[in-house]
């Protein structure tokens, strides 16, 4: 996503909720969010969001669609200034190198809680599926973990669902054959921080 470019990119979209709301839409161009997912990610005031989701969607930029009595926006892929958004608020990257970015993004990550988090699992959940995004297995008391996975997801630029569980409920859970656990450990993952191996212990 485009940062260092910020203020001229508020300057030519004429608002700092603008700019953020279109960097989240075009960067993450196949999902939908509702309001309060949006608020919490962009860390604007709901009334601001609100005023600018009419504003684009008024002109076309953005569609919502309702679903389960919530109203869900996402970027209009048939509007004409569509490609252009998106190469503006992608970075483009090297996709041979891609897995090793991704890599390294998560080892930085995990760095501020390694006290904290026991194992960690990335998922790549599509829009609307079940699941959580971040699996994290953690001694979470002081909210260090809950306070992390939030900061994380404000560095995505997207909603995350996320669960947190403490190592000795995990390996209660996973002796049980919990379904949870076994369903999580199904999904498509992208990701595994498990440096003394907990997750496969007991297997």
């Amino acid at each position: 996503m485009v940062k260092d470019n910020a203020n001229g990119l508020e300057k030519l979209f004429g608002s700092k909720t603008r700019t953020k709301l279109l960097n989240l839409f075009f960067s993450n161009s196949t999902q939908s969010y509702y309001v309060r997912e949006i608020t919490r990610v962009i860390d604007e005031q709901i009334n601001s969001v609100r005023r600018e989701l009419l504003n684009l969607d008024s002109v076309g930029i953005i569609k919502n669609e309702t679903f389960d009595n919530k109203v869900y926006y996402s970027a209009n892929m048939k509007h004409p200034y569509s490609k252009p958004l998106v190469e503006l608020f992608t970075v483009k990257v090297d996709t041979s190198k891609e897995h090793d970015i991704h890599r390294a993004s998560w080892d930085e990550y995990v760095k501020p809680v390694k006290n904290y988090l026991r194992a960690l699992v990335v998922t790549n959940r599509a829009p609307g599926e079940e699941g959580v995004d971040l699996f994290i297995v953690g001694n979470d008391k002081t909210k260090k973990l809950s306070h992390w996975a939030e900061v994380v997801e404000k560095k995505q630029g997207k909603p995350l669902n996320y669960m947190i569980m403490s190592e000795d409920d995990y390996s209660y859970r996973k002796s049980v054959k919990d379904r949870f656990i076994f369903e999580v450990m199904q999904m498509d993952i992208t990701d595994i921080y498990d440096p003394e191996k907990i997750l496969v212990k007991g297997k």
